[in-house]
Order: C-alpha cells, then sequence, then structure tokens
C-alpha cells in the first residue's frame, strides 16, 4: 500500500540542486524531496508520497490523519515509514528498499 503521509518540515537543504528536506512524521525522520513543493518553509505540515513532498496541510489535519494511519489494521503508518511511531506499541521489520 502507498500512502500520502503528514509530516513536520524541521530543516531544508539544498543537494545539488534538488531542494530537500528533513521531515518529522511523529518521532520518525526522512529526508524528502521538495521539488514539487519549493515554496515549503521550516515549520510547515507536508504530505509525503514516495519521498516526494505534494501538497500543504495545516497541522490540525496533519495530526488527524496521522492518528488515523496510526490505527489502520496491520498499522498502515509503521509499513509506510519502515518502522513504528514512537508509542504506537507495534514491532515491525523495515521493508526492503526504504532507508
Amino acid at each position: 500500500m502507498c500512502l500520502g503521509v503528514p509530516g513536520r518540515v524541521l530543516a531544508i537543504d539544498d543537494e545539488g540542486g534538488l531542494p530537500m528536506a528533513q521531515v518529522d512524521f511523529g518521532g520518525i525522520r526522512r529526508d524528502v524531496c521538495l521539488v514539487y513543493l519549493p515554496e515549503t518553509q521550516v515549520g510547515s505540515y507536508v504530505i509525503v508520497h514516495v519521498g516526494f513532498a505534494i501538497t500543504e496541510v495545516d497541522e490540525a489535519e496533519a495530526q488527524r490523519t496521522l492518528e488515523v494511519l496510526r490505527t489502520m489494521d496491520g498499522d498502515a503508518l509503521a509499513a509506510e515509514l519502515g518502522e513504528p511511531a514512537p508509542g504506537s506499541g507495534v514491532a515491525t521489520t523495515p521493508s526492503p528498499g526504504l532507508p
């Protein structure tokens, strides 16, 4: 299953001409490409799909979506990010190919 997962932008960098961000997904941090949202600022919440930020959302919507993902059968959030979110109580093995 491929989901769009909301996260908060912690830092923004330019990696070889590609805008990249470190994004926090409720305690799990990943590097995310901002090429589709170059105006994104630190502190913004973005929806991330396959490593790309695809849209911005407000904090309330991001938190609601993360909570739904945490409670889905099989813990969809852990499956998407390759590890359980802190406090979820779910133990998983990272999927191949996920950072």
